[in-house]
């Protein structure tokens, strides 16, 4: 697991641990958006196990010019319930406005649109990174951000 707990994080205690499969009986969480998810995975019926950042993928980072690694912030296994099979979710919280290309209207600075591109660049290439082993492995690669949380 990536173990680096920072400022902005905070702890989720699972209430249902036999779902929770970690080494830890937490999970970190680093946004409100991230507990608001383990609070859904951990009382959904149809969540039978999951964990957080326990896996890792290596990614050509494109704008430092080096390999790196990429811990998805989720691995959930579902029970469909319309099929009842097996399904298998990597998990991305983000923000809206890292998952699309950036702008550079209105008055944002240099440095904000620098910033912006890079974030942007570097979400790329994670996710294209995912989804290949995602698609190597079975497992079905979903984003969400604020819209589907409904925030």
């Amino acid at each position: 697991m990536n173990n680096q707990e920072g400022k902005n994080t905070s702890r989720f205690y699972p209430k249902n641990l036999k779902k929770f499969k970690s080494n830890m009986n937490y999970c970190i969480c680093r946004s409100s958006w991230e507990v608001k998810v383990c609070n859904f995975l951990d009382s959904n019926e149809q969540v039978v196990a999951w964990n957080s950042e326990q896996i890792s993928i290596p990614y050509f980072d494109k704008v430092k010019q080096k390999e790196r690694r990429y811990f998805p912030d989720f691995l959930v296994k579902v029970i469909d319930k319309d099929t009842k099979r097996e399904r298998v979710y990597l998990i991305e919280i983000k923000p809206y406005s890292q998952c699309i290309p950036p702008t550079t209207k209105g008055n944002k600075s240099k440095k904000t649109i620098l910033y912006e591109h890079v974030t942007y660049q570097n979400n790329k290439d994670k996710w294209i990174s995912a989804q290949k082993y995602c698609k190597n492995h079975g497992i079905i690669f979903k984003l969400i951000t604020e819209r589907e949380l409904n925030l």
